[in-house]
Formats: structure tokens, C-alpha cells, sequence
């Protein structure tokens, strides 16, 4: 079928008025997604311009012609206005038709956030694009997509009541809102919630059907293979312990009867096994049983796909992910056949543990990312605000994508709020990432609070939020008590402590909080009526919850408990005082799994674990200057001062190549030796880095005899950054 768009034949530019009947023509496919994003461009239409979209099969009288053209490559589009002034788009798929129609949608200002950040469109009394204008676009990343996970606190409450299909169940109706987010953000691919507490994706009625609509690939994280809920479903589904090496028939079964059952859907199937819930193998105990149990599961797991799938198995996407234990495993010599995808992971704190290699950038499958920007687990959870750097976002996912990493790209977002920004980041990251690297963070971010909250104010905001973010990659908000989750030694877990900060820094703080707090307030004071909610959940909230927690703990008696009904004001008004009164209620929780850092501080605080100040008077920050790869500091000492020492701290990321990070100081033209500064697996100076959020390593270097010194920060390795460095007061 066709549909059609009327304009005067004679424009030159492209032009739609206020209330005009618009025309479309559009090719149909064999696929709804383009059909779907047609929809979602009318109701932009009637929201912005007050206009209906009519259907016609006549090209001539057709404001915008929409068709297939599968030279122009996967998912990409293209658009332009011809002399007659309509707009032509055409798609490579049906997938790039979607996001060509979409990108008509952004053209006309509406955000990506409509829906889940209230950000009302603005009428427009006339669209106009000039004759000359034109686009071409296709993804950087071919799977690009989100993980919800750990929904017990946000997501699950809110679809219980947003949804009302039963306990537990993320239904179509939530999922619609889910996909239609990802289509606009030029997204493709989705692993759905996991947890216990939520019903299994394909065992709702209506979640397969609304996937197919919007023209979504299902996926599953590494313990959930074969798109099988694992966590919730083998107790369904299964027979006896969910074990490869004692119950292997059952868990084949357990495959299979998936496999057929979904084979005519839209998956990328993950391979492999773990846990039933993101734990290690059963029955296998050394790296080299396990290394056995996996190549036998691979292997199996592909006769099964070949037999009721596709016998092609070029042809189905499939991804394994060396997370955790598994990338020791492969390390051991697992032969991952070369079609399959390897997804390489963060260390849960955005910093990617592996790099591909040249040979594993040579693999037909490619290779991919699965990220975290929300994430429950040792040594602290981050579950309740999103202030993920997004610098730290760009430079790991710029990395990621320079070394062959361009295949999948998976977001672990949590709840999806308040992760909006660092979404939007990413999905433009893996849409376009060298717009995105053109532009630079700053000015990527400033656009999107343009876009949310007008030219007049972006900035203001911008600048906000970077300090937003500057404050919390010092100390997340969630780490303010000093704390641990889920170490086996008990001392880490309820009690809460004094950080290992000086009081001038404590003081600093505080003040800098407030200054952003009360900016925020003062900003909200000039935001349009109708968009004062969206910046309440993408800016107030966040900025003023992490403000209200540094004061809870940095603050006297009296302050604190303020800090913390502050803080349940905040939450109550997300949940139940914005958006038409409730449309959000369940979706924020201030206390996530109960942990002890949300608590009220009823008593003084035990002394910090840690035995060095991070913040100390002891220590003269030096100001550095980027030369080339290397950093320069010109300063000051006394002459008859016989060494210097200096703390270095570093970006705690994992070596890009080989298995060190190195450095190297020269201070007056003297060199220091090679300094390393790598961490392993779960150390305990990796969780007091994650903590801190900074690698660290003193240098004590002989001194000339002069008061002026120059020192050089030289990298000596691929992947290593500093953050500053800092002159030890003997």
C-alpha cells in the first residue's frame, strides 16, 4: 500500500504550514517497522503542526516520497529536497526507512525524550527546509541497543503501575514505550529485564508481536543464552539442576524448545553458559573443565540453530561474551568458531577490560561491547543516579570503536532513568561516532539541552552539569558512606564512615554543591511551563540528589537530617508530583536494595577504611599543559630540598595492548624508572580505585638544586590518561 503528502508543485524549498493536509508516498515492505515509524511520524505531525497525513499513490502531488533503496547499504538513509520542493527519503532497508522518516521527526525539533522525559513537542506555525538541503546517514555500529536490568527498584514498580498486567510483568504496552525510544534514537537491539522478579520476555503475551512491530533484535546477556530467560525460566521451564555436565539433556531441551519456538523472530542469539543467575558454571570446577563444558555447549548450541533455523549459520547473528570468570576461560584457548560476534565488557565501572586483538579484529563475526552505566555489585552498586562521565563514556567507547569494536554495541542502563543523557551519548556514539568525536562532548551535550530547553539557557546548563559530573567522578553519590556491597568481610558492609578527605576539601565541597544546587534552582525558575518536568528528571533531580547527599554526609547533625528529607521531598515529587501527577510513580526509588548509604546519619561516623587522604592539604595540585602525548608542569621548591615526590593519578583503566599500563616521569631532564599502574581482576587496589575513582602511584624523584622545576608526564603504553598530579609537602 502507498501513502501520500500534497504540497505546491512549485516550491522550491520544502514547506509544510500550520494545520495544512499533509501527503505522503511511501513504500510498503514485508516489514512493519518503516510502517510503525510512519505512525510515530504522524503523531508528530498532529503535535507539531497541528497537521494530518493523508495517503495517496500519486508521486506528483506528494509532499514527501519515502521508497526503498537497497544500493544505498544497511539501515542507512538518505534525504534531500528536489526542485519541486518535496522531500525525498529513501531507506537501504526497512530499518533505514524507519530512521529516515524519524529523522524528520528531529528536524522538526521533537525529541527522542517525547515520551519518556515529557519533553512536550513545540508547535511550529511552519516547517520549512531550504531547496538544498541534504542527508546522507548509516550507522557506525551495525546492533545498537539497551539492557534493562536490575528493574527491582525503578522500572518493575513503575510498569506494575503504568501497566496493570500482573505482578512482575513487563507487558507490550511498556515494551511499546521502550522500542518507540529506541527507533528514534536509531537503536535496534534489546536485552529485556532478567531479573526474578520480572516475568520472562517471551513468556508475556504481546512482547514477541510489539518487537516485530518496531523492528527490534532480541537478545540476552551472557547468562541468558539461547534467548532464555535463565534466571526465572528454568524454574518454569526446567528439569533438575541447570548443569552441562550432569543434566545436560534437560538443558538442551530447555534450548531447543525456545529456539523453535522463536525462529522466525528477529534474534541475535548469545552462546555459551553460565549460572542461573550471573554466577559461575555448575559442575565444572577448574579453568580447563570449564573450558571443556564450554566448547561442548558452543558446538551443540549451533547444531541447534543450523537444524531449526537457518543451516547457514553465517547467516544468524550470534554473539558470545567473555564476562567476568568466561574471559579467563577464553583466555585459556576456547575456539570461539569465526562467525560469532565476541562482545568484550567493562569492568561494571566503564572501564573495558579488553581490547581486540589483530587477530580477533579479523574475525567474520566482528566484535562488540556490552557497557555499564548502572550496575549492582562489588565493591558498591550505582544504581540510583546516573552521573556516569560522559567523558569517560566518549573516551572508552572512542577507544572501543578505533580498535575494531564495531559490530554490537549493548548499554546496560538499569531503569533507563535517569541514564537519558548518557543513552542519547552512546546511541549517537554508535550511529555516527565521528559527528560525535567533530563535535566533542561539551558541545554534544550542550545541543541536547538546547534542543530540551532553548539556546538561551543550554549553556548555563551545560556548565552545570559538567561540574555535575566533575564532583561525582571524585565520589559517586551512592559511595558517600563509605561502604561496600557483597564483600565477604562483613566490616565493609552497614556502618557507615568518614571519608578520608581534609576538612578544607569537606568544606570545599559543600560549597561547590550548593553553588550547583542553587543554579539549578535558579535555572528551573526560567524553563518554559510545559517543559519544567522534563527538567526536573534530567537536571534538578539529579543535580540536586547528589548535592543533598554530599551535605547528609559532610554536613553537621542538624544539616544532615535536612539533607535527608531533602532528598525524600525530591523523590516523592518525581514519583507522585510531576508529569500529571503520578505517570512516573514507582520509577525512583531513594534507597535502592536498603542499602546503608541512604540511611539517615543517626550517629557520628566510624572511621574511614582507607589509610591515605584522597583529598589532602598535604598536597599542591600542579597545573599541567598537554604537549603532544606528553604533559609538562612548571613549579616551585625550596632549592635546598634534596628529593620531591609526586602522586600521579590516572584514569584506572586496563591496558589497550599487551598487559601493562606504563608511564614515565622526567622532572629537570632526570628520568624516573617505568612506572606500571595496572590492577587485577576484583584486587582490592581495583576496588579502591573504582571508589576513588583513580588510579594512583607515588613517585619520589632526586631533586636539582634550583627553585624552578619542569616535570614531563610521558605515557609509554597505549590507553593510559592522566587526571592530574600532585606534589607530595615532605
Amino acid at each position: 500500500m502507498i501513502f501520500c503528502l500534497s504540497l505546491s508543485a512549485h516550491a522550491r524549498k520544502f514547506k509544510i504550514n500550520n494545520g495544512e493536509t499533509i501527503h505522503i508516498c511511501i513504500d510498503k515492505t514485508e516489514k512493519p517497522v518503516a510502517s510503525t515509524a510512519l505512525d510515530i511520524l504522524k503523531s508528530d505531525f498532529r503535535k507539531v503542526l497541528c497537521s494530518n497525513v493523508c495517503e495517496t499513490q500519486s508521486e506528483k502531488e506528494a509532499h514527501i516520497i519515502a521508497e526503498i533503496n537497497n544500493e544505498i547499504g544497511r539501515e542507512a538513509f538518505s534525504i534531500e529536497v528536489n526542485q519541486a520542493g518535496q522531500m525525498i527519503i529513501q531507506g537501504g532497508d526497512a530499518h533505514g526507512l524507519a530512521y529516515g522518516l524519524l529523522e524528520v521527526s528531529r528536524l522538526m525539533g521533537v525529541s527522542p525524550w517525547e515520551w519518556w522525559a515529557d519533553a512536550t513537542p513545540r508547535h511550529l506555525k511552519t516547517f520549512t527546509l531550504k531547496s538544498s538541503y541534504t542527508t546522507f546517514q548509516r550507522p557506525s555500529v551495525d546492533y545498537r541497543g539497551i539492557f534493562i536490568n536490575d528493574e527491582d527498584w525503578g522500572l518493575m514498580p513503575w510498569a506494575n503501575n503504568y501497566e496493570r498486567q500482573g505482578r512482575g510483568k513487563i507487558g507490550p504496552q511498556v515494551n511499546a514505550r521502550i522500542f518507540e525510544l529506541l527507533l528514534r534514537l536509531r537503536a535496534n537491539y534489546y536485552w529485556p529485564a532478567m531479573h526474578e522478579c520480572t516475568h520472562p520476555f517471551f513468556l508475556t503475551e504481546g512482547n514477541r508481536e510489539m518487537a516485530a512491530k518496531y523492528g527490534i533484535y532480541i537478545g540476552g546477556s551472557h547468562c541468558e543464552p539461547m534467548a532464555s530467560s535463565t534466571a526465572v525460566e528454568w524454574g518454569l521451564r526446567g528439569k533438575g539442576d541447570y548443569d552441562y555436565v550432569n543434566n545436560s539433556d534437560n538443558v538442551r531441551m530447555f534450548w531447543e524448545e525456545r529456539i523453535r519456538d522463536v525462529k522466525d523472530q528477529e534474534i541475535v542469539y548469545t552462546l555459551g553458559m553460565r549460572g542461573v543467575h550471573d554466577g559461575k558454571m555448575q559442575g565444572a570446577k577448574t579453568i580447563e573443565e570449564q573450558k571443556a563444558v564450554l566448547q561442548r555447549v558452543i558446538s551443540d548450541q549451533r547444531n541447534m540453530l543450523s537444524q531449526h533455523v537457518n543451516p547457514d549459520l553465517t547467516q544468524i547473528p550470534q554473539v558470545f561474551i567473555p564476562y567476568k570468570e568466561v574471559l579467563d576461560i577464553y583466555n585459556a584457548g576456547l575456539e570461539v568458531p569465526d562467525d560469532i560476534t565476541l562482545m568484550w565488557c567493562d569492568d561494571n565501572y566503564g572501564y573495558i577490560r579488553h581490547f581486540p586483538t589483530v587477530a580477533e579484529r579479523q574475525r567474520k563475526g566482528g566484535n562488540g561491547i556490552y557497557y555499564h552505566v548502572s550496575y549492582w555489585g562489588r565493591p558498591h552498586d550505582y544504581l540510583w543516579l546516573c552521573t556516569f562521565s560522559p567523558h569517560l563514556l566518549h573516551q572508552q567507547m572512542s577507544l572501543a570503536y578505533e580498535r575494531g569494536i564495531q559490530k554490537m554495541w549493548i548499554l546496560n542502563v538499569g531503569d533507563i532513568k535517569p541514564a537519558e543523557y548518557q543513552i542519547e551519548l552512546f546511541m549517537d556514539m554508535a550511529w555516527n561516532i565521528n559527528e560525535v568525536n567533530r563535535k566533542g562532548v561539551k558541545q554534544h551535550m550542550n545541543d541536547f539541552f538546547s534542543r530540551e530547553f532553548g539556546n538561551k539557557i543550554s549553556g548555563d546548563i551545560t556548565e552545570m552539569m559538567e561540574e555535575h559530573y566533575r564532583l561525582a567522578s571524585i565520589r559517586r553519590p551512592e559511595f558517600m558512606a563509605g561502604t561496600r556491597t557483597e564483600e565477604s568481610d562483613r566490616k565493609y558492609w552497614g556502618t557507615q564512615r568518614e571519608l578520608p578527605w581534609s576538612a578544607d576539601y569537606k568544606s570545599q565541597r559543600i560549597s561547590d554543591y550548593r553553588n550547583i544546587s542553587d543554579k539549578a534552582e535558579k535555572i528551573f525558575k526560567s524553563v518554559a511551563l510545559d517543559r519544567q518536568d522534563t527538567y526536573f528528571q534530567l537536571v534538578k533531580y539529579p543535580v540536586q540528589g547528589a548535592a543533598q547527599m554530599n551535605f547528609k554526609y559532610l554536613s553537621p547533625q542538624d544539616e544532615s537530617a535536612k539533607a535527608y528529607d531533602s532528598i525524600a521531598t525530591l523523590t516523592r515529587i518525581y514519583n507522585e508530583g510531576i508529569s500529571n501527577f503520578g505517570k512516573w510513580n514507582g520509577i525512583m526509588d531513594m534507597h535502592p536494595r536498603r542499602l546503608s548509604v541512604f540511611n539517615p546519619v543517626t550517629a557520628p561516623l566510624a572511621p574511614a577504611h582507607e589509610k591515605e587522604l584522597c583529598e589532602s592539604d598535604k598536597q599542591t595540585k600542579l597545573k599541567t599543559k598537554q604537549e603532544g602525548k606528553c604533559h609538562t608542569a612548571t613549579f616551585s621548591s625550596l632549592p635546598d630540598i634534596s628529593h620531591l615526590t609526586f602522586e600521579v593519578r590516572l584514569l584506572p583503566s586496563h591496558p589497550v595492548e599487551g598487559n601493562t599500563l606504563c608511564f614515565r616521569l622526567t622532572l629537570d631532564g632526570t628520568d624516573s624508572e617505568v612506572i606500571e599502574y595496572q590492577t587485577y581482576g576484583r584486587s582490592e587496589e581495583w576496588k579502591q580505585n573504582i571508589l576513588r575513582g583513580y588510579a594512583v602511584r607515588k613517585v619520589k624523584m632526586p631533586a636539582s638544586d634550583t627553585k624552578k622545576h619542569k616535570l614531563t608526564f610521558t605515557p609509554l603504553t597505549p590507553g593510559v590518561v592522566l587526571q592530574e598530579i600532585r606534589l607530595v609537602k615532605n
